[in-house]
């Protein structure tokens, strides 16, 4: 019986399918020759019932098979669900035989054929594909390998991923689960409907190991109530997109998906005011500084889907650049999209940039902003996040570009790090030319947000990293607490704020409220499915280990400066009143800075830094490299006593 199961498999899929078809016509014939012994109650033999009926039956039966595809369905796959997908073919060609036989009539043939052979054909065609299915299956590998799961949702999507899972070598489905009563109990495509409550007995009696969470259109805090209950057991649990995120609606098993972060915050996704989105972007000539980074990308996208006339992408590295040029020119093959391999703090090139190709707006993303390497970076990282703002500032004004919007961050807030605090000075110099002159024509704006998930540099992906290679995942310190938002979320905030700025005010977002990092690392343990290992339970999968603040890092952020924000006409977004310093004067200290980057004199920038923000406090000792080896070279020529050559000189030429 395994070789012939073998031999049928290994046949081309049109030999496959001519088999079917043969198997059908075959079966029109047997179920037409059983009506007639059914009616007439008596044994009839072949040659002597009315063939007729028969010839009828295949014409009529098999081009309906195929129009509703039948012919295409993998019959080793099918399971009860076979019932559903034949019932509609099988009701049109009832009606069809019923009208030529029952109604039309057909000579010496009785027209009660026409109702009891269509009956034959659905119960014959419904035991040929289970029979097939069970000649034919690998029921030993189904047994071994199959995962057991439950989908939570019982409603449409649920039921279009039960459907798209039957056919799954990976995962059976075991039954429903949902919160609503009226339907617990009852039978959805063949599968129970089991309530929440008998979580823990299913789990234990069915086997069960993954949950799917067919809910896309629920809000966030339901679904939080959801994974918290779900925590409470030893299950992987993965999820399908929003309705917003699917093309045409349609659930498929393409569509299942690890367990997204962002689903765990405390807060549902701010909407976008679309004329706020397209006030500044739609029919003109945008540019984003640092197009191929986390935010720089995702803006990109969304400036995109929002039709501007020009698509301009600067930024240093060649591979991101590379990368983002390619992915956009598939979203949107109608837009001119041009990438430019530039440095933010070439002034002149900038400038010539913005003359050229006559940009209405920029977007200022291009910055260092993972503290860690800023904090073995300094000069650069200084650098790189104040003097590329300030050239930017200056091209725009110079050549009069109508909207520039600055990329901060909430570690500008009272910064414990050189990162958050290069962020402030590049704030504070938007805000100093601006009020220099009241007669510029461009539209300053300044955007502060707190982390964006499964950006580069966050901690989100190095924690599923961490947890796949089996722990242990590393937090900094038990009450470390961080402001998360999704990278859509801050692209939108993004663009909206630019739409609303004028004089350089600085933007925030209601972001809820903050996350523990502890509490986040425990529920991505147990959504894989895994238990936490610790004192309580030293038989755990994945140990947590606590290895201290990162030099610079803060237990916990903020997004203010003071305590009043102002309302916008956006009601997630705020706008902040923060201090700032005229222009005459930041210049001075601008000027001695820039200088003090040549010998990388770290100390003298950290005053400097210091001294133009004075709610700068750095938390940890210096641990810039290039420093570090300096001060060691310094430490080492003094201690060695240098030779004096008499018949040697030294000759300096000025280059």
């Amino acid at each position: 019986m395994k070789d012939f199961a073998n031999s049928i498999l290994s046949l081309p899929r049109y030999s496959k399918r001519a088999i079917a078809i043969i198997t059908d016509l075959g079966l029109c014939i047997i179920c037409t020759w059983f009506a007639f012994i059914i009616i007439f109650e008596e044994i009839i033999l072949f040659k002597e019932f009315n063939y007729y009926s028969a010839f009828i039956s295949i014409i009529i039966f098999i081009p309906t098979l195929w129009l509703f595809g039948s012919y295409r369905t993998v019959f080793r796959f099918s399971e009860l669900s076979i019932i559903s997908n034949i019932l509609m073919p099988i009701l049109i060609y009832s009606f069809l035989y019923f009208l030529v036989i029952g109604v039309y009539g057909v000579e010496e043939v009785p027209r009660s054929i026409g109702v009891v052979q269509p009956m034959l054909m659905f119960f014959a065609i419904i035991s040929t594909r289970l029979g097939i299915k069970y000649l034919l299956a690998d029921k030993t590998k189904d047994k071994i390998n199959k995962k057991n799961i439950l989908v939570y949702g019982a409603g449409e999507a649920g039921r279009q991923l039960v459907f798209g899972l039957e056919n799954n070598p990976e995962f059976k489905v075991v039954g429903f689960l949902d919160d609503n009563k009226q339907l617990h109990g009852q039978n959805i495509l063949g599968k129970t409907v089991f309530s929440q409550l008998n979580l823990k007995k299913l789990i234990d009696a069915r086997n069960v190991t993954f949950i799917f969470l067919a809910m896309p259109t629920i809000r966030r805090k339901k679904r939080n109530q959801i994974i918290e209950m779900l925590n409470q057991y030893k299950l992987v649990v993965k999820t399908l997109p929003s309705i917003s995120e699917m093309v045409d609606g349609r659930i498929t098993t393409s569509d299942i998906r690890d367990f997204n972060i962002e689903d765990m915050l405390n807060r549902d996704p701010v909407k976008p005011d679309i004329k706020l989105l397209n006030k500044n972007i739609n029919s003109k000539t945008i540019l984003v500084t640092g197009a191929g980074g986390s935010i720089g990308s995702e803006l990109c996208r969304q400036i995109v889907r929002l039709k501007p006339n020009k698509l301009i992408l600067l930024e240093l590295n060649e591979y991101s650049l590379y990368k983002i040029y390619e992915e956009l020119k598939i979203l949107n093959r109608n837009i001119n999209i041009i990438s430019l391999l530039v440095n933010a703090q070439d002034q002149r090139k900038v400038e010539r940039i913005f003359e050229l190709f006559k940009v209405d707006t920029v977007y200022h993303t291009a910055a260092y902003k993972h503290v860690p390497l800023v904090e073995e970076n300094i000069c650069e990282g200084v650098k790189n996040n104040v003097f590329s703002t300030l050239a930017i500032a200056k091209a725009c004004i110079v050549k009069q570009v109508s909207n520039l919007v600055l990329i901060s961050s909430d570690k500008a807030v009272r910064p414990t790090n050189i990162m958050g605090a290069s962020k402030r000075l590049a704030e504070l110099c938007m805000q100093g030319i601006y009020n220099q002159n009241k007669e510029i024509k461009t539209n300053f704006s300044i955007v502060r947000f707190g982390n964006v998930l499964e950006s580069s540099g966050s901690v989100i992906p190095k924690f599923k990293k961490q947890i796949k290679a089996g722990g242990p995942v590393t937090l900094t310190h038990l009450d470390v607490t961080r402001y998360f938002m999704t990278v859509s979320e801050a692209a939108q905030l993004v663009i909206q704020a630019g739409a609303m700025g004028k004089k350089s005010e600085v933007f925030v977002l209601d972001m809820g409220k903050k996350i523990k990092i502890k509490d986040l690392i425990y529920k991505m343990i147990k959504l894989s499915g895994l238990i936490v290992k610790d004192k309580n339970n030293p038989s755990g999968d994945i140990e947590v280990k606590v290895i201290g603040l990162r030099p610079g890092e803060k237990l916990f952020e903020e997004l203010l400066l003071g305590h009043n924000p102002q309302k916008t006409i956006h009601n997630k977004i705020y706008k902040a009143q923060d201090p700032f310093i005229p222009f005459e004067l930041l210049k001075r200290d601008l000027d001695k800075l820039y200088l003090l980057f040549e010998d990388n004199k770290v100390l003298e920038v950290i005053e400097m830094l210091k001294k133009l923000i004075p709610l700068y406090h750095e938390k940890s000792k210096i641990v810039d490299s290039f420093y570090r080896e300096q001060l060691n070279m310094e430490n080492y020529r003094e201690k060695v006593p240098v030779k004096k050559y008499q018949d040697r000189k030294v000759i300096k030429l000025k280059t």
